[in-house]
């Protein structure tokens, strides 16, 4: 029962398939607007899924199943009374409540079968996939005969009579009825949603994303797919796109057998290595090749057939189909007393993949002009789901047997010289105590250091790609981009704001997994707002809502800042931390500058050649490779992402769950310290942001782009190299009178505007620049200091030890949590400027502002700080007595 009513479910879940062509050509709909038309039932679909979970475990599947069904068959008739774009999507909304019978089914079904038979079971219920094929295949014929509206009329009177039929035949499950026999209250939502938790519950959503969510995209997009490539009507696509979900969903059940005698895992590395090489070929793009031969030119041609692609697409189906299977097999196994909300979450996922894929297909096609383009994402997906399930089962086999692999040669051949002492590179530093001298100066200086230099590459790199979009939004109406003067700053903004919001989180993420995992993921993520700058700008037709969205991607360069920060200063003890977080952020820093150096270089030629894309021609004459503003540092991406999993280490110390380090939001110093920290970092990250296009407009004669590299060049090194400064006199006293200079440079800065004088201009901006590298480091060596103060006092009942770990937590979560508040710099200095120049005409009531702000900060220095009384007065008067006592 509960497999032919998620067949006639999902039969209606993909009606849109087929009636959406008819659609698209009745409303004269973009490639865009189609896909996100046919991608809007899968959203509700998906959506759903977790809540409907949820519901199955508390109300039971009978009822549940046969009441979503009912109400699936009213919103698909309802379908037809649409007339205008918005209406057909709102009706969408109400179709893609067919997509969340999967989770009923699964939670429904799994109840009935030891778990033994579930993997078998639930492969059996998973064959309901086969409804797109159903659709695929009879809905052509009843659109050419009677029209788009007699499907959805047909499509609804079937499911909704199927859901009468279950409530009346269908039973409740044994677990559902013993539980109301008994009288058992439901298990809470607390209680059903704390596996949610758990990483592995979201790698396997990941899995599911590609197995269901890539193969609902595929079943949306193949007949288009079809008839624009292949030029196959109608009936024809529907019947070829429906060999591959005939594939992807009769196989389901094989796959659950084959994960109940072998294993998911063995299941999934099938799935995953097939389809990769599957996607490979349907990803390389029809292609003419000229080699120069002894004999002259030879020509050839690859391009795919019809018939091999939809034999390829038929082979990728089954690897899928078994995919799907091993997914659900994990489930109830790991989880059998929580499979609605975790399944729910995982199907949500999976679910969605088929919500936003098709409309990246439909972005990409647009952006790319590539029709095999959605493959080549797909591929991308598989190797990166397939990688990280990869690393977890060796992360899992390491836990488990850790000491005995270390005791094995990378070789078999190099077994007998083979010296594990001498080989061994622990991941995970057990042991690390940094403040006892001789630790630190046999073994833990070195594997710091190490530590250091590798993650401030990486972090440079987060700069300079958190800050490029400043230059390349500088250059969009060159070549050919009609945005306003509002939207421009709008873009520029951005990324400050995603990278401050990001930051956020990230300020948590070493704790919970690891600085070396999380460094490695972070720079890795990079690679997405790259590539697709490079792509982006090539076409002058690329849509505003795609550059918003890059802005926004530019934001994870800006959310390292804060895990790399936190991790860094783990490593270190006091007397070194304040300069080797100076090292790590002010070099990091360097990235601001050395991209507003390198992008000017390499945007004037192509560096790439042919790989790169042509040459974007200037309004005003000559050509620019403006792709190579995001292409530049995608092979420093890649290296720096194998350096960081390679040569880095976790510090188990440093684990802490989100809950343990959330203390830091009752600390009152925490608080006054991110607003100190807005005025350093957030100054000199939103001056950055805004200093070339601030510049261009206030002094439009002069070249900004020459010399705006400067100002961050100046801020970086004065920060990596006044940090011993704080260390040796304390951050307290280094930031008062960094305050102090600022609010007279600033006033500098405004008479300069006034008097239209640029070098005055500039020369008080560098000096700007300087004084936030100063105070970027000294407010961070204040942290570890303050917290060393009032850690003992809150906390009077903790042991020596307990004390300093917890001092040291705290410090990295406080420094992480403030360049994360500090950093929507980047977002609201822009936008200042933007603000007052269309209020006023003028950048000066923005500058009026930040100076007062810089008075506050200095007043909370003062006060609270560096006053007779104030909390760090003692500490760095006798620090500073000491350096004269040295000195004499």
């Amino acid at each position: 029962m509960s497999t032919t009513a998620f067949t006639l479910c999902f039969a209606v879940w993909t009606i849109f398939s087929i009636v959406g062509l008819t659609i698209k050509k009745e409303l004269g709909l973009t490639e865009f607007q189609y896909g996100l038309l046919i991608s809007t039932p899968i959203l509700t679909g998906s959506l759903t899924r977790l809540i409907l979970g949820v519901w199955t475990e508390r109300f039971g599947g009978r009822i549940v199943f046969a009441s979503q069904m009912i109400l699936t068959g009213l919103a698909t008739w309802a379908l037809t009374w649409a007339n205008t774009y918005p209406q057909f999507l709102l009706a969408a909304l109400g179709v893609g409540l067919a997509g969340g019978s999967f989770i009923i089914g699964v939670a429904y079904v799994s109840k009935w079968f030891p778990a033994g038979r579930q993997g078998t079971a639930l492969g059996i219920f998973g064959m309901g996939n086969v409804g797109a094929a159903v659709t695929k295949f009879l809905a052509p014929f009843v659109l050419v005969a009677w029209g788009w509206e007699a499907v959805a009329q047909i499509w609804a009177l079937g499911i909704a009579l199927m859901g009468v039929i279950f409530f009346l035949i269908a039973r409740d499950d044994p677990a559902f009825a013993e539980r109301r026999a008994k009288g058992l209250a439901a298990p809470s939502l607390a209680q059903q949603f704390a596996p949610l938790k758990n990483l592995q519950v979201w790698r396997f959503a990941l899995y599911y994303f590609f197995v269901f969510g890539g193969f609902v995209a595929l079943a949306l997009w193949l007949p288009h797919y079809l008839t624009d490539v292949y030029g196959a009507d109608v009936r024809l696509a529907g019947m070829a796109a429906a060999a591959f979900s005939l594939a992807a969903s009769v196989f389901r059940a094989y796959g659950g057998m084959l994960s109940d005698r072998f294993g998911a895992r063995t299941v999934m590395y099938w799935t995953f290595g097939f389809s990769a090489v599957l996607l490979f070929m349907l990803s390389y793009p029809p292609t003419d090749y000229v080699v120069h031969g002894k004999d002259g030119l030879i020509s050839f041609s690859t391009r795919m057939g019809m018939l091999p692609f939809v034999l390829t697409l038929f082979v990728l189906g089954f690897f899928m189909s078994l995919g799907k299977a091993a997914v659900f097999k994990h489930i109830p196994v790991y989880y059998p007393n929580h499979v609605g909300a975790v399944g729910g979450l995982v199907g949500m996922i999976g679910g969605l993949g088929g919500f936003v894929l098709p409309i990246v297909f439909g972005a990409l096609l647009d952006l790319t002009g590539i029709y095999t383009s959605c493959f080549a994402l797909l591929f991308g997906i598989v190797v990166v789901s397939a990688a990280w399930m990869h690393l977890s089962v060796r992360a899992m086999e390491r836990r488990s047997h850790g000491k005995a692999l270390d005791q094995l040669p990378t070789f078999p051949e190099l077994a007998e010289v083979h010296d594990p002492a001498r080989t061994a590179m622990p991941r995970v530093l057990e042991d690390w105590s940094p403040e006892e001298p001789q630790f630190w100066a046999e073994k833990g200086r070195r594997i710091a250091r190490r530590n250091l230099w590798i993650s401030i590459p990486a972090l440079l790199l987060g700069f300079s790609v958190w800050m490029v979009w400043s230059m390349v939004v500088a250059r969009l109406p060159a070549i050919g981009f009609n945005f306003t003067t509002e939207q421009l700053f709008w873009l520029a903004a951005l990324p400050g704001l995603s990278g401050a919001t990001l930051r956020i989180f990230y300020s948590f993420m070493v704790p919970i997994f690891g600085g070396r995992l999380w460094t490695t993921l972070s720079t890795a993520s990079l690679l997405l707002p790259a590539l697709g700058i490079g792509y982006a700008v090539q076409n002058p037709e690329t849509p505003y809502v795609i550059f918003l969205v890059l802005a926004l991607f530019c934001g994870l360069g800006g959310g390292n800042f804060a895990s790399s920060m936190a991790n860094i200063a783990y490593f270190f003890p006091k007397a070194e931390k304040g300069n080797a977080l100076a090292l790590n952020a002010g070099l990091g820093n360097l990235g601001v500058s050395a991209m507003q150096f390198l992008v000017p270089v390499v945007i004037t030629a192509g560096v790439f050649g042919a790989m790169g894309g042509a040459p974007q021609q200037l309004s005003e004459g000559g050509q620019l490779w403006m792709q190579n503003a995001g292409f530049i540092w995608v092979p420093f991406i890649l290296m720096a992402t194998a350096a960081a999993w390679l040569g880095m280490n976790d510090i188990a110390d440093a684990r802490a769950s989100f809950r343990e380090q959330a203390v830091i939001f009752t600390r009152k110093h925490n608080w006054l310290m991110c607003v100190l920290y807005t005025g350093t970092f957030g100054s000199f990250i939103g001056y950055s942001a805004g200093f070339p296009l601030l510049t261009k407009l206030a002094f439009p004669e002069v070249n900004a782009l020459q010399y705006v590299f400067l100002g961050p060049l100046v801020g970086a090194l004065s920060r990596a190299g006044t940090g011993w400064i704080s260390d040796r006199f304390g951050g307290g006293r280094v930031t008062f009178w960094t305050f102090l200079g600022m609010i007279l440079v600033t006033f500098g800065v405004i008479s300069a505007l006034q008097a239209g004088s640029f070098m005055a201009f500039f020369a008080g901006f560098m000096a700007l620049f300087f004084l936030t590298g100063v105070g970027n480091a000294s407010t961070f060596q204040m942290i570890p200091a303050i917290m060393g103060r009032e850690i003992p006092r809150l906390m009077p009942d903790l042991d020596p030890v307990s004390r300093r770990k917890q001092s040291e937590r705290e410090s990295a979560a406080i420094i992480a949590f403030t360049s994360a508040i500090a950093a929507y710099g980047a977002f609201f200095i822009p936008k200042a400027y933007g603000s007052s120049i269309a209020m006023t005409g003028s950048p000066v009531g923005a500058l009026w502002a930040f100076l007062a702000f810089y008075a506050l900060c200095l007043g909370i220095t003062w006060a609270f700080y560096t006053r007779p009384g104030g909390l760090l007065h003692d500490i760095e008067h006798s620090r500073a007595a000491a350096v004269a006592a040295q000195a004499a």
